[in-house]
């Protein structure tokens, strides 16, 4: 019998090439896996670089926006009835406030260029189109009505004009089946300021045109070598028993040659240049009190 023997022969060589390209593919595997988590890094890093530019981006026109809106809102709050440049807001009312147009806070300046408003001792003509047998003109009485024909007594005293014509069809309508009247204005007190102090020519002067305070200090011919004009008091008629002041730096917007604080008069308005430094006024003042910061002190 014979018996086949395999011998397997033993190479070191061999088991050490295998070993190596063992270790080498586990070395690649690893170097692969460390790359690949670099790159993840690295992404989720870019990613959120971007993420925070995009916010940082989006940021400001949310702030910008939401400070337009806030502005927008607060428009009418900020806004104040005072002329002229840094005027603030006030929350102060007063009953029946001035102004030709007897509405609104009763504050410095407001509407520029009111509707007039009937007053006593103004005279005004009525025509009716389809009933001229009742044409007429009246004169506004002190307390402020006026007699109508056949229709009686009507108040119109702070009436514009077109609610003096609807007061009047109003009164007719018991009268006429339609009663369309139109009314004119024929004489009026003339729009006036007064200027008092030390003022070159202080006297009682037209309101012709768009006027500010520093303007009707030179109509009435100019400062006095003693007027305190830091403290220019502007007097306006809020009802029948109020008025309100307000103090202007006349030496101060002429020094810095700007006049953006001066501000407009309207019809009625008293403008006073003291010669001594008043200390204290209120803003609103009854007009038995009024005559205090006019007496000879204070001229």
């Amino acid at each position: 019998m014979v018996h086949d023997t395999f011998h397997v022969l033993f190479d070191p060589q061999h088991e050490l090439n295998l070993r190596s390209r063992g270790s080498c593919k586990q070395v690649a595997l690893r170097a692969n896996g460390t790359a690949q988590g670099e790159m993840k890094r690295l992404f989720i890093f870019v990613r959120s670089i971007a993420v925070v530019l995009l916010v940082l981006e989006c940021c400001p026109a949310a702030f910008a926006q939401d400070e337009k809106t806030d502005l927008g809102g607060n428009k009418e709050t900020s806004r104040s009835g005072f002329t002229g440049a840094g005027a603030g807001g006030s929350g102060t009312t007063a009953a029946k406030p001035g102004g030709a147009d007897g509405l609104g806070n009763p504050t410095l300046g407001g509407e520029r260029h009111p509707l007039y408003r009937l007053r006593p001792s103004d005279v005004v003509e009525i025509s009716f189109t389809v009933a001229p047998e009742f044409n007429q003109t009246l004169t506004v009485q002190p307390d402020g009505y006026v007699m109508l024909k056949d229709a009686g007594m009507v108040e119109v005293q702070g009436l514009d004009l077109e609610q003096f014509s609807e007061a009047v069809q109003k009164a007719y309508r018991g009268y006429l089946h339609d009663p369309q009247a139109a009314v004119t204005l024929k004489e009026f007190e003339r729009p006036y300021f007064i200027v008092g102090g030390e003022v070159g020519k202080p006297g009682k002067y037209e309101l012709r045109s768009d006027t500010t305070v520093a303007e009707a200090v030179q109509i009435a011919g100019g400062l006095t070598q003693q007027s305190k004009h830091s403290q220019v008091v502007l007097f306006r008629r809020v009802n029948d028993d109020l008025v309100e002041t307000r103090l202007l730096n006349l030496k101060k917007m002429l020094k810095q040659r700007s006049l953006k604080e001066d501000a407009h008069l309207r019809a009625g308005d008293l403008v006073f240049v003291p010669q001594n430094t008043i200390s204290k006024i209120s803003r609103f003042l009854s007009k038995a009190s009024l005559g205090a910061y006019l007496s000879p002190a204070h001229l």
